[in-house]
């Protein structure tokens, strides 16, 4: 009875997170509309979502260790949220570099806090669960996206969506984190430690997952703007491109358990890339926006199981503790997920934003090419 209740609660966790995400990335036409920035300006205001989240991983273990998983996801995802009531109340440009850089510390804490207590039960349970999980945080994307076109289609102001899924988004984190692990069951870093770069087979997986969640990132950042810029989609259409993606990812994340079971972690981390890869071309080079739908899904089956993979992969190591190797890896896959964007922003500056899409097969290639790291053991 005690482990269920973890575990939804854990998956709450994972699924307010993708909703908070989804929500943010349903809105950055608006943000980009309300500043009058250019893509240039809009990628730096993601790069201090990312220097924030340095600066958070730089203190997640030491945080974590003290506080454990728990009282650190309710703090930091409850904080996380609300902040989105204030993205476009700021008085100006250099405001919203401070928000974000203050949203890019508490999202990544938040992060590495729920993935260390994803990846305590699955070592607990014995069987696994980490697909399952990151499916929950697909789900909530795909819910955050639909609910946001849905919003914009109605002309409710944005203002208004902004600040009611902050209140509900806050009211999950803080009434779901109640029935995490105990403090002692997740902390995995003494009071003293702070960020460790991974080293051995950890750097490896380390940058397999920032790969990964670079690619991952630039969908989350750019897919709205892709469609609604790009191929002239209106916004509340637009925003399908990432509920496509979302929705795809979280049914390929739910059976992604059971395939990880029946097959090696280098091979379907080599199918799966090869299809985003793919995908990802087909969206790049169509012009129709439904074409471009079917392609964000099959970006998101193609890169539904990478992090678990790695993740799982990095718990596996030989001669490191699991919840250390977790932490080492999704800091890393964080940092990625966090640069993503920005540079995406810069490429398009200087080209298009079409162009600079094209990262996200070049990386996809990468992984694929790279796959037989995911078996360090």
């Amino acid at each position: 009875m005690i482990v269920a209740r973890t575990r939804w609660a854990s998956r709450a966790q994972f699924f307010g997170s993708g909703f908070i995400f989804a929500t943010w990335g349903v809105h950055i036409p608006t943000v980009k509309a309300h500043y009058g920035v250019d893509e240039a300006a809009l990628g730096l205001a993601m790069l201090a979502a990312g220097i924030g989240a340095l600066l958070g991983l730089t203190q997640a273990s030491r945080w974590i260790g003290r506080q454990g998983a728990r009282n650190t996801a309710r703090f930091c995802g409850a904080v996380y949220a609300l902040l989105l009531a204030g993205l476009l109340v700021m008085p100006g440009y250099a405001a919203l570099l401070g928000l974000l850089a203050v949203f890019g510390i508490v999202t990544s804490v938040f992060d590495v806090a729920i993935n260390t207590e994803a990846a305590q039960l699955e070592l607990r349970g014995g069987k696994p669960l980490m697909s399952g999980m990151h499916g929950m945080f697909s789900l909530g994307g795909m819910a955050g996206a639909v609910t946001g076109g849905a919003a914009l289609a109605t002309g409710m102001p944005p203002q208004h969506h902004l600040t009611l899924v902050a209140v509900a988004m806050a009211l999950v984190i803080a009434l779901s984190a109640r029935g995490m692990l105990p403090k002692a069951a997740t902390a995995f870093a003494s009071t003293e430690s702070g960020f460790r770069l991974p080293r051995g087979a950890l750097i490896v997986l380390g940058l397999l997952a920032a790969l990964g969640l670079i690619a991952e990132g630039a969908i989350y950042d750019w897919s709205v703007l892709y469609l609604k810029q790009e191929l002239g989609s209106p916004q509340h259409q637009a925003a399908l491109a990432y509920a496509s993606f979302s929705a795809a990812m979280a049914a390929a994340r739910f059976s992604g358990d059971a395939m990880r079971a029946r097959v090696t972690p280098s091979a379907l981390l080599r199918a799966s890339a090869l299809l985003a890869a793919a995908s990802m071309t087909l969206v790049l080079i169509s012009h129709a926006p439904w074409l471009a739908l079917i392609g964000f899904a099959g970006v998101g089956v193609g890169f539904a199981n990478v992090v678990p993979i790695l993740f799982a992969a990095s718990a596996r190591v030989p001669g490191v503790e699991p919840a250390r190797g977790i932490a080492a890896v999704s800091a890393a896959a964080y940092l990625g997920f966090m640069a993503g964007p920005p540079v995406i922003g810069f490429l398009a500056q200087v080209s298009t934003l079409t162009a600079a899409l094209y990262v996200v097969v070049a990386f996809a290639a990468a992984l694929a090419a790279s796959a037989r790291y995911a078996s360090p053991d």
